[in-house]
């Protein structure tokens, strides 16, 4: 069953613990921004998964599902540079703001989808996410770490330094970037998993002098996915069982599958990899809010790119809330009988 409904809807519902028990329920919600990095198109994103048949798909599944529509993000006029980083005021306004509907989505009682988007929107997502789930895990599915900081970054783009801005661990290394003064850092890089990394420019030092768990493609080849699921599940999970946030950017999957996407990387993630990490998240129940993010409609070459891309996103955020390989079928509780009366017709 799927619903529409004003964001207003939800922004106005009332806030409960994340411990209590949630209702099976699902929140979307649109965050259509690209300020975070320099390419435009990728706005779009959140129109293009719902018309590859999002909120179809999830109607198949025996819980509610909410659509509450799009955020509207408001781009300041004067927004000069910080350092190389452009539109930091802008950024930082609008993952306010997401923080906010996460928050409320998360508060009351739904796992949360959130639709981007570039990836700066992870930090108001997860940071919403923190203020129910103060114990949550970071799953962070991508072909880059996204942890740079303005004195490391190359290009400046914020949605290249996302993890940055939550990290406890790197809070004597930021900046007070404008635009950023509500949000302190509450992750331990102990509460935080890499999966498909194969394009890590300086935030690589950052990673190894941290000691985050991380898994590069070279590791997703050596291993495999199901033993690189297991560990990051113990490592995460072992301690105690606790919220899952999983953010996901399209480009973690090869080129080849999600062409129509910002920055992307060969050698990424096969459909049956990206699914099985979803399938496993799924299995332990855990899962609170995902993000799905980098959907570019504007940069697929051909219409078949774009809609090949979107339907993957579809397919991962329907895998994540337990549509199997098997299919969503409807269940028999038992093999159904005939009906003395039935008759044969012919």
């Amino acid at each position: 069953m799927a619903s529409r409904g004003p964001l207003s809807r939800l922004l106005r519902s009332t806030l409960s613990s994340c411990q209590q028990n949630r209702s099976h329920s699902v929140a979307i919600l649109g965050a259509p921004f690209s300020k975070g990095q320099k390419r435009r198109g990728v706005e779009h994103g959140p129109k293009a998964i719902r018309d590859a048949g999002l909120v179809e798909r999830l109607s198949n599944f025996d819980y509610p599902v909410h659509d509450f529509g799009d955020l509207t993000f408001k781009h300041l006029e004067k927004d000069e540079h910080f350092m190389r980083v452009p539109f930091p005021r802008t950024v930082g306004r609008a993952n306010q703001l997401l923080s906010g509907a996460v928050s409320s989505a998360v508060g009351a009682g739904h796992t949360c989808i959130m639709l981007g988007g570039d990836h700066s929107l992870a930090i108001g997502s997860v940071e919403g996410h923190a203020q129910q789930c103060p114990d949550l895990c970071l799953i962070w599915v991508d072909a880059h770490a996204d942890i740079n900081t303005p004195l490391t970054s190359p290009s400046g783009n914020l949605h290249g330094q996302s993890v940055a801005f939550l990290l406890k661990d790197l809070q004597n290394k930021m900046p007070e970037v404008p635009g950023f003064s509500w949000i302190k850092p509450f992750l331990s890089a102990r509460d935080l998993v890499y999966i498909g990394l194969r394009d890590v420019d300086p935030g690589d030092i950052i990673l190894k002098t941290l000691g985050i768990q991380y898994f590069s493609m070279r590791d997703i080849d050596r291993m495999g996915i199901q033993r690189v699921m297991e560990v990051t599940l113990d490592h995460l999970l072992a301690r105690k069982q606790r919220p899952i946030h999983l953010s996901f950017d399209i480009d973690a999957f090869d080129p080849s599958l999600a062409p129509a996407t910002g920055t992307p990387v060969n050698g990424g993630l096969t459909y049956r990899e990206g699914i099985y990490v979803t399938e496993e998240i799924h299995n332990t129940g855990l899962l609170s809010v995902m993000d799905v993010v980098e959907v570019n409609p504007t940069l697929g070459a051909t219409p078949e790119a774009v809609e090949a891309t979107s339907s993957l996103a579809v397919d991962v955020i329907a895998s994540a809330l337990g549509q199997t390989r098997e299919g969503a079928h409807v269940a028999f509780p038992k093999i159904p009988e005939p009906k003395e009366d039935t008759e044969l017709r012919i």
